[in-house]
């Protein structure tokens, strides 16, 4: 059996894989470190289409209490036609929107909800802007777990109703999603339940870093230059660089210092993107969220600080796309390359046609834009740009009257 431990992201400080997430000493974020053991390229052929391909390399001890729904190894597609119209020779979108409950957040909740179950533990749960509920709860029903779902009272019904359909106790906050978070803490600390991206947080972040195994691995092993991230709390865009650092930690990628890493959030709730503009640490909360991005409306991002560490350590930029913009952007992919995303995917398509209109990618740059998550899930936010279907009677003539 491999070791794992946690390590403190600021002092450093480890201690034994427990249900634990804050450093005792300076109440510093807690992290999973590994003692690899020998890895290389073949140790994955073979194995299942998942992200459990990558077992040595996850927080679970014994593969009896993996929880899976057969999530992860999404497609990552050549998009040569939206590269034509936006002047790319090498783009790449990593499609995550056909993950069994159609987001990346089946990645980190399937790794959450197998380490509760390795931990012996009754009930999980989480606080979310919507695609999370629906991960955790699917995960929770294959496991037998009882859920909880904190989540503000303004998300997409569409998602409630998925989440509700896997048997969860959905409790909808009268709030954002910060006031969300708030309570889930407090109920999942006094009670003992596992609350995914909480207590269980230092688990659950490294389900996020398969997006990057995968990319590697479907490119060849090699390294993009330039890589379009979402970001709501910050975790999954710090979980991808530790990913590739890993890889090229276990000698399975050359050097990734040299890649790009580009943070994308919606006008309205944007706090990584005005600290990095305005060159700042930290980051300021934006109190009142107000984007139709509502998978991204985190007004204090638990990892933003994080994410400013991990831009100027690639070399890497924060942009942000308006409400405009982001639909322009769902119809100009759904539309090219036939990949229905739901506004956070919209908003990395945006900031990606920014970036490649501010000079800041080349034309001949291998360039990964992550595409999280279903544009099923919030068909509210699209309709108002789509065409209204006209109702015809059922006249031969008259309708090929119109059909060009």
């Amino acid at each position: 059996m491999r070791k794992i431990s946690l390590q403190c992201r600021e002092c450093k400080k480890e201690y034994e894989s427990t249900f634990k997430y804050i450093c005792e000493e300076c109440f510093g974020p807690l992290d999973v470190k590994y003692d690899f053991p020998n890895i290389s390229k073949n140790t994955f052929s073979g194995r299942e289409h998942t992200y459990w391909r990558y077992f040595e390399l996850l927080p679970i001890q014994d593969k009896s209490n993996i929880v899976s729904i057969h999530a992860g190894m999404t497609p990552l597609i050549r998009a040569e036609k939206l590269g034509r119209k936006l002047g790319l020779n090498n783009l790449y979108i990593k499609n995550d929107s056909v993950n069994p409950t159609f987001s990346f957040k089946d990645r980190p909740a399937g790794i959450a909800v197998s380490k509760a179950k390795e931990f012996g533990l009754s009930a999980v749960g989480c606080a979310s802007t919507g695609n999370l509920a629906s991960a955790t709860a699917a995960h929770a029903a294959k496991g037998g777990f009882p859920c909880y779902v904190f989540a503000p009272g303004d998300i997409e019904h569409a998602k409630i109703a998925q989440a509700l359909a896997y048997g969860c106790k959905f409790i909808a906050v009268d709030g954002t999603y910060d006031d969300a978070n708030r309570i889930a803490a407090q109920i999942g600390d006094s009670k003992g339940i596992g609350i995914v991206n909480i207590n269980m947080r230092s688990y659950y972040v490294e389900g996020s870093k398969t997006l990057a195994y995968e990319v590697a691995e479907q490119l060849d092993w090699q390294v993009p230059d330039q890589l379009i991230v979402p970001v709501g709390s910050g975790a999954m865009l710090n979980a991808i660089c530790k990913g590739f650092e890993e890889l090229q930690n276990v000698s399975l990628l050359s050097s990734v210092s040299n890649m790009h890493m580009i943070a994308a959030q919606p006008h309205g709730c944007a706090p990584v993107v005005n600290a990095f503009k305005n060159n700042m640490s930290e980051v300021t909360p934006v109190e009142n969220p107000n984007t139709i991005a509502k998978s991204l409306a985190i007004g204090d991002p638990g990892d933003g600080r994080y994410v400013l560490k991990r831009l100027k350590q690639y070399n890497g930029y924060a942009e942000e796309s308006n409400n405009k913009e982001i639909l322009d952007a769902i119809l100009l992919l759904a539309q090219t390359e036939g990949i229905f995303t739901e506004p956070a995917g919209g908003v990395s398509v945006a900031v990606l046609k920014k970036m490649i209109d501010d000079g800041k990618i080349d034309k001949n740059d291998t360039t990964v834009c992550y595409v999280t998550g279903n544009g099923l899930k919030t068909t509210e936010s699209i309709m108002e740009v789509l065409a209204k279907p006209e109702v015809m009677s059922a006249d031969v003539a008259k309708i090929a009257a119109v059909v060009k």
